[in-house]
């Protein structure tokens, strides 16, 4: 079954443009992730998509299926996983998304990070990973509490990160850029962190996550990473199913005093995180342990 019916009505621009049911977004996103469709359709969807934008019934019927087509990642021991997707990288600043992560898995939580490259010239978050010796799984294993595992998503859905790679060839982001960061890839109770670049997507990624009643800490990026800004706070809500429990207001006014921060690469990055391990845990993983009814240890 084709999908032109569904474009008919999403590519009509900006103004002429109608939404779909969150059963018709659901129905298109499958066809799509089970190979059904043409990659010209495919393409024509991603760009009325971008000049249109996604509403939450839309949003929520695509996560759907997304979710019926994930492998998903067992957790044998019903306790809370930290997921944090990671698809941006750094280009001006370190990407620290690993610290985050190896942060919370000492404090003896399991921490599930997903993640593919999505521009060639920035340092992946796989990339340090690599260099602290965190290789990426290659089959689906259980989390276990107390460890950092990095899944690529390919592995988690293979047509998902074929969606991802569209933005190779159109240079647009489309839906898959945002399901990434809102999928649930674990069986069980899980918490996610995740965030936004740009301040329209915060409100969107907000309201889609209450709509899931999701465990979850949003915030505003670092460029695109889930990671608060090394030089200032960023706004930060606490979501417990579903409901905004905590709120962070961006920290305003100049920067008196810049961090000292490694090089941008992979080999610096790495070495930076291994050293600051041992340092006290920042307001952000205190956060995310409070929700997950743990403490610091």
């Amino acid at each position: 079954m084709a999908i032109a019916h569904y474009i008919k009505e999403i590519g009509r621009g900006k103004e002429g443009a109608r939404s779909l049911s969150r059963e018709q977004s659901c129905d298109l996103m499958l066809q799509i992730l089970n190979g059904g469709v043409s990659d010209l359709e495919i393409g024509g969807f991603c760009l009325a998509m971008r000049i249109k934008g996604e509403t939450t019934q839309e949003m929520l019927g695509f996560l759907d299926a997304v979710h019926s087509c994930l492998q998903k990642i067992p957790n044998p021991h019903h306790q809370p996983v930290v997921v944090i997707p990671s698809y941006n990288g750094a280009r001006k600043l370190p990407v620290l998304t690993p610290l985050l992560a190896a942060s919370l898995a000492r404090a003896g939580l399991a921490v599930l990070v997903h993640g593919c490259q999505t521009e060639d010239k920035r340092v992946s978050c796989a990339d340090v990973f690599k260099e602290m010796g965190i290789e990426p799984l290659t089959k689906i294993n259980a989390i276990e509490p107390g460890v950092v595992a990095y899944t690529p998503t390919a592995l988690l859905c293979p047509a998902l990160k074929k969606l991802l790679d569209v933005r190779r060839i159109v240079g647009l982001r489309n839906p898959a850029h945002s399901l990434v960061k809102l999928m649930m890839p674990v069986d069980g109770e899980q918490y996610l962190v995740t965030s936004y670049t740009h301040p329209e997507y915060a409100t969107s990624m907000l309201d889609t996550l209450q709509h899931m009643k999701a465990n979850a800490l949003l915030l505003r990026g670092t460029e695109g990473e889930p990671v608060a800004d090394p030089r200032r706070t960023p706004q930060m809500q606490w979501i417990q199913q579903g409901q905004i429990i905590k709120t962070t207001k961006a920290a305003e006014g100049p920067i008196v005093q810049m961090p000292q921060l490694p090089a941008i690469d992979a080999k610096s990055t790495a070495r930076y995180i291994l050293e600051k391990l041992g340092s006290d845990t920042n307001l952000q993983i205190q956060g995310i342990l409070s929700a997950c009814g743990l403490e610091v240890v």
